[in-house]
């Protein structure tokens, strides 16, 4: 029974403030409303009254709202940071496509110095493919016989030879290079005007064998082909002599197989003859 006469009391108590708490509310909206010069002295001096007793309620608030702006102002600095991140990645892969372009530009400006003899013709390939290892020095290009590649042709790669044709097919054919170890052509040096032979053996710089008079070669000499045989064209560049450790004659190649990307595969211009005059009008 008691306890039911308490609990009535503090309802009453709670109703009591509440509308109490609405009526000082309502007083206190309308005392802020009413324009007044009393009231507007009354307003500034309860302000002031008020106000540093209340500053301690409101930093909480204060600190609050802070910590909310910060953790908005860091969340709109990290997506920033993040589309930053996302345009490098694709400014990186611009670069890498722009440095890609300017290489593969440097190697054909280079093919397009090689002087050839105007009877002789060309077409470019790109090496797709390297089987270069320790017994085999080769590689694959994306052209064949529909292009007008044939088997044994010469192969240029930046400023001189760097091998020929074996196995030819109608989209692809293969480049034996001069250092592998079956590679063996006819070649003459520069000035003297000596011949030779240049053999591959796997690495870097090949030989030259059977070399006439090698008292009368000096490193840094040219090496050219010597047209003999008719296996490559007469004169085409093809590297320097150096000597190894040993003291044997080898030739440093002008052109750089560890960086071939594309090659000039040679072929002689063929001129059908003419029987009659005539055969020139179409008709």
């Amino acid at each position: 029974m008691l306890a039911r006469e308490q609990d009535a009391a503090w309802k009453a108590v709670r109703r009591f403030l509440l509308i109490g708490l609405i009526i000082g509310l309502v007083s206190l909206f309308g005392l802020w409303r009413v324009e007044n010069q009393r009231l507007e002295r009354f307003r500034n001096a309860l302000t002031d009254e008020i106000l540093p007793k209340t500053n301690f309620l409101l930093k909480p608030i204060t600190i609050s709202y802070q910590i909310l702006s910060d953790f908005k102002s860091y969340t709109k600095l990290y997506q920033q940071n993040q589309d930053l991140k996302n345009e490098l990645q694709k400014m990186e892969g611009w670069k890498e496509a722009a440095l890609q372009l300017e290489q593969k530009n440097a190697q054909l400006s280079l093919l397009n110095n090689v002087k050839l003899d105007l009877t002789i013709n060309w077409v470019t390939g790109q090496v797709v493919a390297d089987s270069g290892s320790p017994f085999n020095q080769s590689v694959l290009l994306n052209i064949g016989s529909q292009d007008g590649v044939q088997d044994g042709a010469a192969a240029i790669g930046g400023l001189g030879l760097v091998g020929r044709v074996s196995g030819v097919g109608q989209n692809t054919s293969r480049v034996i290079l001069l250092t592998d170890v079956s590679s063996s052509i006819p070649v003459v040096v520069q000035k003297t005007g000596k011949s030779a032979l240049l053999n591959g053996d796997n690495s870097l710089n090949p030989i030259l064998n059977f070399l006439e008079d090698k008292r009368a070669i000096r490193p840094g000499m040219r090496v050219f082909t010597s047209g003999e045989g008719k296996v490559f064209p007469k004169d085409l560049l093809i590297g320097t002599i150096v000597l190894d450790t040993s003291g044997q004659l080898r030739v440093n190649l002008a052109a750089e197989l560890e960086e071939l990307n594309y090659l000039r595969i040679l072929f002689k211009n063929t001129v059908d003859n003419l029987k009659k005059p005539g055969s020139l009008i179409l008709k």
